[in-house]
C-alpha cells in the first residue's frame, strides 16, 4: 500500500549511562507515544528533567487516534503544539447520523461564539507525536532514548530500578518516579502482575485509512444499518492530505488477519464509496474494543497513562483524548513535588481525580458499543425503534448513541477542591476546567486560558475594590506563589494588577463574575475555589487544600512564615 505520511526515523545512540553501573534520573517515562510524549513536553515546560525511554525508532504506525478535542487542543496550546496542529489537522463541528439510506439527524457541536478552538481537530496521531518530539528537543530539558527497550522493574520505596535492553546491551537506571505511558500492551503493567478489569467486547471492526479526493463536507458521519453494510455499521471521518478515516462493523465472528487482506477491504470500500471513486488504501488495521482500567493508576512510584491505564472503544474519541489529561493532571503535580512545594501527598489525587475520569470515559464508550452492536433481538428492535423515532423528534436524539464525544473532565469529588461558599449558578464548579472567552491582553487580541498557567493563578473581576495590598502581596510571595489578574473593562489597576479586558462580556458571562468574583485556578487550568469577594485567608487556604496539604501542616507552614 502507498503511504501518505513517511515515517521518521530516530537513530538509537549509545547513552553515557550504559557504561556506568546505575545512573539515577528524577523521572523517566517509558513510551514516547502520544501520551508519554505529551507527559515530557509539560514536565520539561515546568523546568523538569526527563528521560524517555521507548523500544521503537519512529512515532505510531497508521492513523490512531485523530480526533484531538477542544480540551486536549488547549492543552497542547499550552505546550506549544496547538497551532501547528490547527493549522495541518481539520477543523470540525457538525455531525451526521443515518439509518439504512436515510439521514436522521445533524447536530452542531460547537453553536457557542467566542471560543478559541474548535469542538474537534482531525489530525493523523502521528503528526502530533513528532511535533511534541520536536517540541521537547526545542524544551532542552528530555532526553529521548529509542530502541531502549524496559525489560524489567524493580519497585522500590524511595523510587524505581529499571533493566533496559538495547542493541548494545542491557544497563540499569533508577529513577524517583516512573510514569508508564507504554500503551495497551504495557510492558511495566505486566511486569507488575497488574490487571485490568472491565468488559471486552467479541464484535470486531475494520479500521481504515483511504486517500482520495472527495468533496464530502467537513462532517462526522455515521450509519446505522446502511444498505453498503447491511447490518452493521459504519463511520467516516476526514483527516488531513486528503486522507479518509473508514471504520467498519465486520461482527465477532470475522478473522482479524483475512479481514486486512487488501483483497477483501477493497470490495468493502468500493460498496460504501461507490464503484466511480478512486482511492488507494493507506492503513489497516482490526480491532476488538475493550472497556476496561486498572484498579489503581498509582502504585508507589509508579503511575500509569493513557492506554496502559485504562482502555476505550474508539467511538467518542475518548481513548487520546482521555491520555492527555492524564498527563495534564498529574504533571504539575509531580513537578511541584520534585521541588519540595507541595507534599508528597499530592500524588494521591492523581487516582482521586483520574480514575473517576477514566470510569466516565468508560462508561460512555461501554454505552456507545452497546448501543452500536446490540446484542439479541430486543436490544437491536429497541435501537432501531430509537433511531426511528429520532428522524422526526429531537427527545429521541438524546437517546442515539453513535460515540458520546470526548468532554473535559470535570473533577467534582477531587480532593483538592474547595467548596463554594454562596450561591453560584454556572457550570464552572470547583473541578471543572476553566472556560476561554476572547480578551485583550497589553492591547492585542488574546484568549484567557493563555494566561492561566503554569502557576496558580488569582482571577479577579471587575475592580480591585476591596483588595488589601498587602494580603495580596503576601499571596504572591513564598514557594508557590498565586499570580493576580484582574478581568474587566481595561481601567488600569490601581494595586498595578495585570488586566485583561473583557471584550464582549464573555468572560464575566462565563464566570459569572459580578464585580469582586474571585476564581482560583490551579496550573492545569481547573479551577481549585470560587469566592463572591475577595477573602485572603479563603485562598490561602483553598490554596494550600489543591496543594494536597492537611489542615494541620497548612497551619504549621503558616505559623512558621509568621
Amino acid at each position: 500500500m502507498p503511504k501518505s505520511y513517511e515515517n521518521p526515523r530516530y537513530a538509537y545512540r549509545r547513552a553515557p549511562d550504559q557504561d556506568r553501573a546505575e545512573t539515577h534520573h528524577p523521572v523517566i517515562v517509558v513510551g514516547a507515544g502520544l501520551v508519554g510524549l505529551t507527559a515530557a513536553v509539560d514536565l520539561a515546560s515546568r523546568g523538569v528533567a526527563t528521560l524517555v525511554l521507548d523500544d521503537d525508532d519512529t512515532v505510531s504506525v497508521g492513523s490512531r487516534a485523530i480526533c484531538f478535542a477542544k480540551r486536549s487542543l488547549e492543552i497542547c496550546d499550552r505546550l506549544g503544539v496547538a497551532e501547528r496542529m490547527r493549522a495541518k489537522g481539520i477543523t470540525w463541528n457538525r455531525g451526521r447520523v443515518f439509518f439504512r439510506d436515510r439521514e436522521v439527524y445533524d447536530f452542531d457541536l460547537l453553536p457557542e461564539p467566542g471560543h478559541n478552538w474548535p469542538a474537534f481537530v482531525n489530525l493523523q496521531q502521528y503528526y502530533a507525536e513528532e511535533w511534541l518530539v520536536a517540541r521537547a528537543v526545542e524544551l532542552g530539558r528530555t532526553e529521548i532514548r529509542w530502541k531502549n527497550l524496559v525489560a524489567g522493574i524493580e519497585p522500590r520505596g524511595d523510587g524505581v530500578r529499571l533493566t533496559v535492553e538495547t542493541p548494545d546491551g542491557p544497563y540499569h537506571l533508577t529513577c524517583d518516579y516512573l510514569l508508564a505511558a507504554d500503551g495497551a500492551r504495557s510492558t511495566i503493567r505486566r511486569a507488575l502482575g497488574l490487571e485490568f478489569k472491565g468488559r471486552a467486547f467479541e464484535d470486531r471492526f475494520l479500521i481504515s485509512d483511504v486517500v482520495m479526493k472527495a468533496d464530502y463536507p467537513t462532517e462526522r458521519w455515521f450509519w446505522f444499518d446502511p444498505p453498503f453494510h447491511g447490518g452493521h455499521s459504519a463511520l467516516l471521518h476526514r483527516q488531513a492530505d486528503d486522507v479518509w478515516r473508514i471504520d467498519l462493523q465486520l461482527g465477532p465472528d470475522a478473522d482479524p488477519e483475512a479481514e486486512k487482506d487488501p483483497g477483501r477491504v477493497i470490495p468493502r470500500l468500493k460498496a460504501m464509496l461507490g464503484p466511480e471513486r478512486d482511492f488507494e488504501l493507506d492503513w489497516v488495521s482490526v480491532y476488538t474494543f475493550q472497556c476496561r482500567r486498572l484498579e489503581r493508576f498509582r502504585h508507589g512510584r509508579v503511575f500509569f497513562l493513557g492506554d496502559s491505564a485504562h482502555l476505550v472503544s474508539p467511538f467518542g474519541a475518548r481513548g487520546g483524548n482521555g491520555g492527555l489529561q492524564d498527563a495534564d493532571n498529574l504533571c504539575w503535580k509531580l513537578a511541584l513535588v520534585l521541588a519540595g512545594r507541595a507534599p508528597e501527598a499530592l500524588l494521591d489525587s492523581y487516582d482521586a481525580e483520574r480514575i473517576p475520569a477514566a470510569d466516565e470515559n468508560i462508561l460512555n464508550s461501554t454505552r456507545s458499543t452497546d448501543f452500536i452492536s446490540p446484542k439479541g433481538a430486543a436490544s437491536l428492535a429497541l435501537r432501531d425503534a430509537v433511531l426511528e423515532l429520532a428522524e422526526h423528534h429531537a427527545f429521541a436524539r438524546a437517546m442515539v448513541n453513535s460515540g458520546r464525544l470526548s468532554k473535559p473532565a470535570v473533577l467534582a469529588g477531587s480532593p483538592l477542591n474547595t467548596a463554594d461558599r454562596g450561591s453560584f449558578a454556572g457550570e464552572l464548579v470547583p473541578g471543572a476546567p476553566a472556560a476561554d472567552a476572547p480578551i485583550l491582553g497589553k492591547g492585542e487580541d488574546d484568549w484567557l486560558l493563555r494566561h492561566l498557567g503554569p502557576d496558580f493563578t488569582l482571577l479577579v473581576f471587575g475592580t480591585t475594590e476591596g483588595l488589601d495590598p498587602a494580603a495580596l502581596h503576601a499571596l504572591a510571595e513564598g514557594p508557590v506563589p498565586l499570580r493576580q489578574i484582574l478581568v474587566g473593562d481595561g481601567t488600569a489597576s490601581s494595586l498595578g494588577l495585570p488586566v485583561l479586558t473583557d471584550c464582549d462580556g464573555l468572560a464575566r458571562q462565563r464566570y459569572e463574575g459580578d464585580p469582586g468574583t474571585c476564581y482560583l485556578i490551579r496550573p492545569d487550568q481547573h479551577v481549585a475555589a470560587r469566592l463572591h469577594g475577595f477573602d485572603a485567608a479563603a485562598l490561602a487556604t483553598a490554596r494550600d487544600r489543591a496543594l494536597g496539604r492537611s489542615p494541620i501542616e497548612a497551619n504549621e507552614r503558616k505559623a512558621a512564615a509568621s
